[in-house]
């Protein structure tokens, strides 16, 4: 979902349309370069149970500029979300975010999004169950690595509980399905009455308080 942040994207805009872009990736960044006014992106991919949701605690989040939701960490290639909740491709249900690190870091993400998830369910996530509903951080580069392994064992510390939120090498992400692609927005009633009935406020709410302790 593309973020109405005038500044970033007007300034992304002008670099894709230049003739003189240029593109350099490290643990997950774009450089991306206007004539006048270099704009650095970068990305990073979580997965926590059903992806309107965690589409829509990202796109809250200050610095973000565009959340996608899909699939990744399994064997098919242009999977279905059909085949993907079936278990049988070893997908995860995740959401790629494309961010401007001068205002948000990794680190702060991370940690952002370890705060909207149960991080101590094995089976999925809130009403979600099953494997592609597994929480995870999909970690490309050491130093996502470091940062993922330090928010993981913070939030273990905070809780004083098992997190098994999976730390995993970033593999390719497939986006999900045009009826998927900002679910939360085209469907806002629906999607309301859907995150109530599933409890994941409730028990957001109850792992993590109003505040969350620091990690």
């Amino acid at each position: 979902m593309l973020i109405n942040r005038p500044a970033v994207l007007v300034a992304i805009t002008a670099g894709l349309a230049a003739a003189s872009v240029a593109f350099m990736s490290d643990a997950g960044g774009e450089d991306r370069r206007a004539q006048d006014a270099p704009i650095r992106v970068a990305t990073a991919v979580f997965a926590g149970g059903c992806f309107a949701c965690v589409e829509a605690d990202l796109d809250s989040i200050g610095g973000v500029i565009e959340t996608v939701p899909g699939y990744t960490g399994g064997t098919v290639d242009h999977p279905r979300y059909k085949q993907v909740i079936s278990g049988r491709t070893g997908h995860y249900s995740a959401v790629k975010v494309t961010y401007d690190p001068s205002q948000v870091s990794y680190n702060e993400l991370a940690e952002k999004f370890i705060r909207s998830i149960d991080p101590t369910d094995q089976d999925g996530q809130f009403c979600d169950r099953g494997e592609t509903y597994r929480s995870a951080i999909f970690v490309s580069g050491q130093s996502e690595r470091n940062a993922a392994v330090s928010v993981v064992s913070g939030a273990q510390r905070a809780l004083g509980k098992d997190v098994v939120t999976e730390i995993r090498p970033l593999t390719t992400f497939w986006p999900a399905e045009d009826q998927y692609q900002d679910y939360y927005l085209k469907n806002a009633s629906k999607y309301a009455g859907q995150r109530v009935a599933c409890g994941r406020d409730q028990r957001v709410a109850e792992i993590w308080g109003n505040e969350g302790p620091a990690l």
